[in-house]
Formats: C-alpha cells, sequence, structure tokens
C-alpha cells in the first residue's frame, strides 16, 4: 500500500513538472476575454501561444520571477517578433493583465493614425473596404465597416472601423524606442493599445512578449448560463475549432 502510494505520488510530480514545462517553454493556452481583436479573434476563442518562438524572458516563467532581464533564445530557437503578428504580451503598465493585440510597430518605426487611417513610416497602409461586419462583442450589436489592410511586409488581415473621430483615429507621431514594440487591436474603435501611452499598453518592451498567437484550439459563445448543460453545443462555435490564427 504505501509503495503504491509513492508510485502515485511520483507519477504526479513528474505530470506537475510537465506541465509546468509545457506551459512555460512551449505552449500556453489563452482565452480570449473582450473584444478588442474582433473580427480576427472573438470572445470567447481559446487559443495557443507559442512560447519559444522570440525565445524566453522572466514572463515566460510562473509569476514572473526576476531571475534575468531581457530574452534569451531568441536568436537560436525562432524567429524576432515580426510586423503583422498576433500577439500576446503582459502590459507594461499592469503587469497583473495579459493581453492580445496585432504587432503593428517595430523599434524605430514612426506610427500615426489620422483621420482613420494607419500610417507607419510615413506611408499610409492600404485597405480594401469589404462591406459590414455585426460585432456583439460589447453585448448589443453593433454594425462596423470591415477592411482588409496591408501591412508593409505584406502581412493582410481585417480591421474594423466604426468611426474616423476622436484621439485614437488622430494621433500624434509615435516613434517606437529601441526594444520596445507597438501593438493595436484589428477592433480599431474598441481596444485600448499603444497609442494611448499612459494606458495599460503604451510601448510594449520585447521582454513582455509571450509570443504569437498560433492557433485556435476551439472557441464558445457561453451566452446561457453555465449550469444549463444542455445549452454548451449549441454554444460552440464548429465552424472555429482547430484554425490557424492569421
Amino acid at each position: 500500500m504505501k509503495q503504491s502510494v509513492i508510485e502515485t505520488l511520483k507519477t504526479l510530480v513528474v505530470a506537475l513538472i510537465l506541465a509546468v514545462g509545457i506551459h512555460s517553454f512551449l505552449f500556453q493556452p489563452f482565452w480570449i476575454p473582450s473584444g478588442s481583436m474582433v473580427p480576427s479573434l472573438k470572445v470567447g476563442d481559446y487559443l495557443f501561444v507559442d512560447k519559444f518562438a522570440y525565445g524566453y524572458s522572466r514572463y515566460s516563467l510562473p509569476f514572473a520571477p526576476p531571475l534575468f532581464s531581457g530574452r534569451i533564445g531568441e536568436h537560436g530557437l525562432g524567429h524576432a517578433p515580426r510586423r503583422g503578428d498576433v500577439v500576446v504580451f503582459v502590459p507594461p503598465n499592469d503587469p497583473s493583465q495579459i493581453f492580445v493585440k496585432r504587432l503593428i510597430g517595430l523599434p524605430g518605426d514612426t506610427i500615426q493614425v489620422t483621420g482613420g487611417q494607419l500610417y507607419i513610416n510615413g506611408g499610409l497602409v492600404p485597405r480594401v473596404e469589404l462591406g459590414t461586419y455585426v460585432d456583439d462583442s460589447g453585448g448589443g450589436p453593433v454594425v462596423a465597416e470591415k477592411f482588409a489592410e496591408t501591412l508593409p511586409g505584406g502581412k493582410v488581415h481585417d480591421i474594423l472601423k466604426l468611426t474616423d473621430q476622436g484621439f485614437a483615429n488622430n494621433t500624434p507621431l509615435y516613434t517606437v524606442p529601441a526594444g520596445d514594440y507597438f501593438l493595436m487591436g484589428d477592433n480599431r474603435d474598441n481596444s485600448e493599445d499603444s497609442r494611448f501611452l499612459d494606458g495599460p499598453v503604451g510601448y510594449v518592451p520585447a521582454a513582455n512578449l509571450l509570443g504569437p498567437a498560433v492557433f485556435i484550439l476551439g472557441s464558445a459563445n457561453m451566452q446561457a448560463p453555465w449550469w444549463e448543460v444542455w445549452a454548451w453545443p449549441r454554444e460552440l462555435r464548429w465552424g472555429r475549432f482547430f484554425h490557424a490564427v492569421k
């Protein structure tokens, strides 16, 4: 009996070590809680983050212990962060949170939004109108304009626009500091991101990037109360299961 208990404990310890290792160094699950990345990501999407793509920082580890600064392994394990990546990160001004946005600006880039149009390094980022999109991520449905935006380098992704007015659509000229990145939500008028330097995001240091979101494991609307088990199957968005993040 005693030997059986010891073997069970050993198995549990090994399983725990493996789980922590996978979570810290390979793939971390992340649940989308807000609509800032609609239409690319929806509230209720459950995705995996590639933890080794950019190398590792203190934020790659549970509880972010200050064991080292910067990133290690970023040149030998994967690739540098790329414009257009959908990135999961720890916002520098609120390290208790984890956010997901799209990487728009690289170190040294200039970024500005004027009249709702995005400019990178002085050039207008082209976009093509795709019609309307009904966004229900905030509760009630909101009709937005949908565009396909092409970033420098050729990455094409969809964005939503509600207005060309207000600060978020008429910003100052930003110059991304060395070692930092500029991130924005695809739901451009419903995203607190690097356009708001005094907000939780601001410029994001390389060390705060957990990695790119690469794969949607599943998705659920979950409007029904949790105890209505019979409603769960119709709450699942079956068409979003096992899709790559674009």
